[in-house]
């Protein structure tokens, strides 16, 4: 299997399910990324069969007439009757013309890598299906065949799952994080995580359905069990049972977790300052909106300025489920 990395795709951006411009990343910025991609697909990926390779190896390498040549196997109106490129034309905003290369060059990774098949969302129906299989049979190559599947929701069970919408459940996430936001999904969009992300049989899943259907199953009961499903898949049994109880003592007894982390505080350190340094929030500006969201709290009491002094020493809470010891 090989497990690519759109180190060059990623400096324009995949506008395929957005309805608006998507910014584009920096060089800097695509490699910052780059280097935790590999750490979560071994998390599914078995690594010793795995090859990774980054699409700059040979997207790099086109030059303005190859560009010209690939363009050539499409029109304009395929990419205007496209969804979302549609939605922002008739509402009058820009549909810009490099954003019609990523489908271009997505066709163009399976034809480098004379991929056998591809694997993606129904987002990427364009690009896998029409684009690549278009761009390998002109370039004289077997086209490959497209697993198609659905979009898995976010933590609002409203919109696909993305980290720049801030929905996501990381895949490296500690197991009680990771419990903790399976259990923060709506009830509405337990179905698709069934579907999606466990390892249940079809059985297993319709008795599960017909059960909350029917009122024989309480749906916190289905979704602990759910939660501890992808905990499990991820982590392990063991990690799964751990955060399944530390998820109980903190949200069904209203205790503190028992295996709240140390932090020393250092002179002049701000509230932004230890949330960061303290691994309760992964950068600063993350750190900034969980204090203006009103999700910081210090013994229980709000702190609303992430640029002021550190108060006092005590627990510190970031969000429902991240807690600092603070000495």
């Amino acid at each position: 299997m090989t497990f690519l990395i759109g180190t060059y795709t990623s400096l324009i951006g995949d506008p395929s399910d957005k309805d608006q411009l998507r910014p584009q990343l920096t060089p800097q910025q695509v490699e910052q990324n780059a280097l935790t991609y590999a750490r979560q697909a071994y998390k599914i990926l078995d690594a010793d069969k795995t090859i990774i390779r980054y699409n700059a190896e040979w997207l790099a390498k086109l030059n303005f007439a190859d560009l010209i040549r690939l363009a050539s196997n499409f029109t304009i109106q395929q990419f205007l009757t496209r969804e979302n490129f549609k939605l922002r034309w008739e509402q009058g905003d820009a549909v810009y013309l490099h954003e019609t290369f990523y489908a271009l060059m997505q066709g163009y990774d399976a034809y480098a890598m004379r991929s056998d098949v591809q694997v993606g969302g129904t987002d990427q129906l364009f690009n896998i299906v029409t684009a690549a299989r278009k761009l390998m049979t002109f370039m004289g190559e077997k086209p490959n065949i497209a697993v198609i599947m659905g979009i898995l929701p976010g933590t609002d069970g409203e919109v696909r799952m993305s980290k720049s919408l801030g929905n996501h459940i990381p895949i490296l996430a500690p197991p009680e994080d990771m419990y903790g936001k399976v259990m923060s999904v709506p009830d509405k969009a337990m179905r698709d995580y069934f579907r999606l992300v466990t390892r249940w049989s079809t059985t297993e899943i319709a008795e599960l359905e017909s059960g909350l259907a029917a009122g024989r199953l309480h749906p916190r009961d289905v979704k602990m069990k759910l939660a501890r499903e992808i905990v499990d898949i991820f982590h392990g049994a063991e990690a799964a049972e751990r955060a399944e109880k530390d998820f109980v003592r903190v949200f069904q007894q209203h205790d503190l977790p028992g295996d709240i982390p140390d932090y020393t505080l250092q002179p002049g350190e701000t509230v932004l300052d230890v949330l960061v340094t303290g691994g309760l929030a992964p950068t600063r500006s993350e750190g900034r909106r969980l204090v203006s969201q009103g999700g910081v709290r210090l013994e229980g009491e709000v702190l609303s300025d992430p640029n002021q002094l550190f108060p006092r020493p005590g627990v510190l809470q970031a969000g429902k489920r991240r807690f600092l010891k603070v000495r």
